[in-house]
């Protein structure tokens, strides 16, 4: 089920399976399932964690079914997806049954092929279809009727209720529309900040002069979707955004931001695409043709304002900004002491660092002591951080580490292919049991060797099947032991990692680095408690508020 379809997760399951048995009920019985929920059908299936533990399964001679059969193509296979997965059937020997094609596609049919390959590209065109239709939608509610879309309210408004839905389903449902009404509190300091900046006041005195007098930033008026913001100062960049957004003038705008499709490898196109959020030109924004809400300035306020903030950077000489892909291990982890805030990368000499320049871009009134700039070498925190990761598998705490590891593991369903893969080690053992006891009754031991080797090889096979489900099994101790020891020395491991393997370690530790630079210290703390970590949460809370 994918992130477009507004079916109940169970509904859409039940109807899948109740195709698929039709199909099957007269040859055979469902004995696995495999189901993603909320991933969009254009994400190639390895991505996709049910596809790809099926690819996964399918490997195992021992996998304990001769077939797939898919509830609808078009949910499994989009674009060229049939292409890149079919083959792979083909090669561990399992058929790919099909209602549309009344049971198993034949992999020497033209017509089976044609028909699969056309499922794809309706699925992708039914895909596109939505997404243009869902746009123009939006771009026509924005333009003509002026209608809030949803978001967080520009600072200087709140949410008002707009009446019912216009769809009656959604109505009887009790959606409700919103509008934007100005707050009694920022509205004013919306107004000053026009009527200060037309005045010849710069953004940085402003921001200044807006600390001195104790009024809260954007992010302080609003903490619970600013978690990730101090919200101690006024910035720089808050008055910018406020200067330039036309929503001021008591018309409604749409479409600032777009969402791109990006290759995540050209030179490997099966990995898919990834969505990046980009800002769109002005000349690209959808701008309501009337006044929808109460403005905070008149129209030509704010077209003077623009030709200020214009005027004033005609003169610079600016060149176009190559970015560059740093791998920073502590990519958001790093705040500064002095602020509060997060710390950015910054390159130097070919080496990396994290820096904060608070002073240049949020007020001093608030009588923070800060640095110009505050600088910290990654070079010379992540050696003490490697240590201090790796003194949890030292000699005397290894024990204690094991078992912490062991017991915070989640209780999940066993998969079928390390069960099979498990017994088949099993099974080796006691093969290699008899073989040794064969030798110690006088068999040739040149060919008791070439027994041994073979059941050995298939052993270690079997073995690596049955490591590599791990993340849908619970290990027991023995397993993480030898896992642990078979990594050898920790502190190696880490310092020899790949950045961005190493990164997701710190990631998955929640570390938070806080550098103190007139102490010249870092303080380094870990919640390792899965429950409390939030990743993949927004930061700003709930930004659709009009949904509820």
């Amino acid at each position: 089920m994918s992130t477009e379809d507004q079916q109940d997760p169970e509904a859409s399951r039940n109807w899948q399976r109740a195709r698929a048995r039709a199909l099957t009920d007269r040859h055979g019985e469902i004995v696995a399932e495999f189901f993603d929920v909320g991933q969009s059908r254009s994400i190639p299936w390895k991505r996709r964690p049910q596809a790809a533990r099926l690819l996964e399964v399918m490997r195992d001679p021992g996998r304990g079914f001769e077939a797939v059969v898919i509830g609808e193509p078009q949910r499994a296979f989009y674009g060229n997806q049939y292409g890149l997965t079919f083959p792979v059937f083909t090669h561990y020997g399992v058929e790919l049954w099909v209602p549309e094609v009344g049971g198993a596609v034949d992999p020497d049919s033209e017509a089976h092929d044609l028909v699969m390959s056309v499922f794809g590209g309706m699925s992708k065109g039914e895909r596109n279809r939505i997404k243009i239709r869902v746009r123009s939608a939006m771009a026509a509610q924005a333009s003509v009727e002026g209608r809030f879309l949803g978001g967080r309210p520009p600072y200087g408004y709140r949410l008002a209720d707009a009446g019912p839905h216009p769809n009656p389903a959604k109505a009887a449902d009790g959606k409700r529309l919103h509008r934007l009404e100005p707050d009694p509190v920022t509205a004013p300091i919306v107004r000053r900040i026009f009527t200060e900046y037309l005045n010849g006041r710069g953004i940085f005195a402003m921001a200044e002069a807006l600390t001195r007098d104790g009024i809260p930033s954007p992010s302080a008026s609003d903490p619970a979707r600013n978690r990730h913001r101090s919200g101690i100062a006024w910035s720089k960049g808050a008055i910018r955004t406020i200067l330039s957004n036309p929503r001021y003038t008591g018309r409604q705008v749409w479409n600032k931001q777009r969402k791109d499709e990006v290759l995540i490898d050209v030179e490997d196109v099966a990995l898919g695409h990834e969505a990046k959020m980009r800002w769109n030109p002005r000349d690209k924004w959808v701008v309501s043709e009337a006044i929808v809400h109460d403005p905070l300035i008149d129209t030509d306020t704010f077209e003077r304002a623009q030709e200020v903030m214009a005027a004033k950077g005609a003169g610079r000489n600016t060149r176009e900004r190559h970015r560059t892909r740093d791998r920073y291990v502590l990519r958001g982890l790093v705040h500064c002491g002095l602020c509060g805030r997060r710390m950015q990368g910054q390159q130097s000499r070919e080496q990396l660092f994290y820096r904060c320049r608070f002073p240049n871009e949020y007020g001093l009134a608030n009588k923070v002591r800060h640095p110009r700039n505050v600088y910290l070498a990654e070079r010379d925190l992540l050696g003490p951080l490697d240590d201090w990761l790796s003194t949890c598998f030292a000699p005397h705490r290894l024990r204690d580490t094991i078992d912490a590891l062991h017991q915070a593991q989640a209780d999940v369903e066993a998969d079928p292919a390390v069960l099979a893969a498990t017994r088949t080690v099993e099974e080796c053992d006691r093969t290699l049991a008899r073989h040794r006891a064969a030798l110690e009754a006088g068999v040739d031991p040149q060919l008791v060797a070439g027994w041994m080797a073979e059941t050995q090889a298939r052993r270690a096979e079997a073995l690596s099947r049955s490591t590599s489900g791990t993340a849908r099994r619970k290990m027991s101790r023995e397993e993480i032991q030898a896992l642990v020891d078979g990594l050898g020395s920790i502190r190696q491991v880490l310092a020899t990692a790949d950045p961005d393997d190493k990164a997701e370690v710190y990631r998955r530790l929640n570390l938070q680095v806080t550098y103190h630079p007139g102490k010249r210290t870092v303080r380094v703390e870990t919640n390792l408690d899965p429950h409390s970590w939030g990743y993949g949460l927004c930061p700003r809370g709930d930004l659709n508020p009009h949904a509820r």
